[in-house]
């Protein structure tokens, strides 16, 4: 199993128009390219959105990452809009500790 811990850093006062956002266009998209969303969170203290994605298609990371990114699809569903939101984005490649 493999998965990316993704932190952002979300404007101040952008947090409720982000989550519409992903929740609406990211997580459905996501999903059709083989990167289901698994959990996300959100630290209201920190403006931070914290969310874990697996990776279930084939290739490598990057490759799955590069077929979403060069998408028309994502291009026209999603778009630029992400970076209106996101100042600031941490990204690290984690696998389970525990079964579950």
């Amino acid at each position: 199993m493999r998965f990316e811990l993704r932190t952002y850093d979300i404007i101040a006062g952008g947090m409720q128009d982000w989550l519409t956002l992903f929740a609406g266009k990211v997580v459905p998209m996501h999903e059709k390219f083989g990167m289901p969303v698994r959990a996300a969170w959100v630290d209201e203290g920190r403006s931070q959105f914290i969310w874990v994605r697996e990776f279930i298609g084939s290739g490598t990371l990057a490759e799955q990452e590069a077929r979403y990114r060069a998408s028309p699809e994502r291009a026209e569903v999603i778009g630029d809009e992400p970076r209106k939101f996101i100042l600031n984005m941490q990204v690290q490649v984690v696998a389970k500790a525990f079964p579950g």
